[in-house]
């Protein structure tokens, strides 16, 4: 049974969905996974490494480490799907359960100084994670791709094992 930790789900859900949507891209062709379309950041491809990098960017200030470069592509399925396991495990570590969801961090980028709460870069990232793989599906679909794609938080619940799922890709 999965947990019932609604911060723990919404991490395991983000990595589990986001997962699924590159693995649905692997059956594309490079042309399709580098397509442009007018949602998103422009393709698949584009938009992945966009949601990847902002996590990894929000880990930062969790971790209160410097805010390093953007990801820049281009990046095989296989190495989006290495960042995400890296990423999604550091930003986990960083956020609640693992750490107080009240606890205020702060960072600088682009001159100023912005404090917010764990808990709401939680909710912001892994929303975040949410409409982009919403982009991601509509160009998928665009591509001739009906579905399913797996990527509520319904079907991540009714899946047979999510926590092993989500621990183990």
């Amino acid at each position: 049974m999965p947990s019932s930790d609604p911060a723990a789900i919404l991490l395991a859900h983000d990595r589990w969905a986001t997962l699924n949507i590159i693995d649905r891209c692997r059956e594309l062709t490079g042309d399709q996974f580098h397509q442009q379309f007018e949602m998103g950041l422009g393709s698949l491809h584009d938009t992945l490494t966009h949601t990847l990098s902002a996590m990894r960017g929000w880990g930062d200030l969790l971790a209160g480490r410097p805010q390093r470069d953007g990801l820049e592509g281009p990046y095989s399925c296989d190495k989006l799907a290495s960042l995400l396991d890296a990423i999604s495990h550091d930003f986990a570590s960083h956020s609640p359960p693992a750490m107080d969801a009240g606890e205020v961090v702060s960072g600088e980028r682009g001159g100023s100084t912005w404090s917010f709460t764990r808990g709401a870069v939680l909710t912001h990232v892994t929303t975040h994670g949410m409409h982009h793989r919403a982009q991601c599906v509509n160009m998928l679909r665009h591509l001739g791709d009906e579905g399913p794609w797996r990527v509520s938080v319904v079907e991540w619940t009714m899946a047979a094992d999510p926590l092993r799922e989500s621990a183990g890709n």
